[in-house]
């Protein structure tokens, strides 16, 4: 009898699919369900400066809560598939190197960095999730730990980056360089200050064995193998089975 093997489809990475699925809902909810009550440009949306037609106005807690949710809003199609082309190429793999919660904050840091400088400074409103993309690019960079190192590689990415916003030609499109050169600042930011979680979880068993050996002059019974746990299967959710 031939036997069957099974392909789990898993949850690998949920900060970044969430994030992803909320930003395609929110499009086709104001595309096909609300659109006309614009949805995305009256809820995801951060409102500019005060030359801006709609500016950013500072006494609505409401305004204030766009400065984060203007990331899952997107102009068009091409502008929701450019985007999310980025999120799911990096973000599984930096959510791994760097666990669910550290990514989720540093997504919730950039959005509210793009939005504050875009309703400080630019005359126009803010939405997507480029400055989101520009950030996993540059911490994408990083390949190692060392505070006394800047990879090689960063400092291609960066100067790459630099020239393609400030020097090429935009062929008029309205595309928010601030918010991009914001994120990926924002990127390079949390490349230098923060590091992996294999880094923290080595960093804090060391500490816990040598409190432990130390207890009463005896050594400890702890063994990191003995209680090593896989974090895949704690991180990953089986969302679907496949049998062939």
């Amino acid at each position: 009898m031939k036997k069957s093997f099974k392909i789990r489809i898993t949850y690998n990475a949920p900060v970044i699919l969430t994030f992803c699925f909320i930003c395609t809902a929110v499009f086709v909810l104001d595309a096909f369900v609300f659109k006309s009550t614009g949805l995305i440009k009256n809820y995801f949306t951060v409102p500019g400066s005060a030359k801006c037609p709609v500016p950013f106005n500072f006494k609505s807690a409401f305004d204030y809560l766009k400065l984060f949710t203007h990331v899952f809003g997107h102009s068009g199609w091409e502008h929701l598939v450019g985007n999310l082309s980025f999120l799911l190429l990096l973000g599984p793999l930096l959510e791994e190197r760097y666990g669910s919660a550290m990514i989720a904050l540093m997504i919730a840091v950039t959005a509210l960095v793009t939005g504050v400088l875009n309703a400080c400074l630019i005359p126009s409103p803010l939405l997507g999730a480029s400055g989101i993309a520009f950030m996993l690019i540059l911490l994408s960079s990083f390949t190692t730990l060392s505070k006394n190192e800047i990879p090689l590689s960063f400092i291609l990415v960066f100067i790459l980056f630099l020239c393609s916003e400030i020097f090429i030609k935009k062929d008029g499109k309205n595309i928010a360089v601030l918010a991009h050169v914001a994120g990926g600042l924002c990127g390079s930011m949390f490349g230098f200050l923060i590091a992996p979680k294999s880094a923290r979880t080595k960093k804090t068993k060391t500490v816990k064995t040598q409190s432990d050996s130390s207890d009463d002059g005896y050594a400890s019974n702890y063994s990191p193998k003995s209680s090593y746990r896989s974090s895949s299967s704690d991180d990953t959710t089986v969302v679907g089975t496949i049998e062939l």
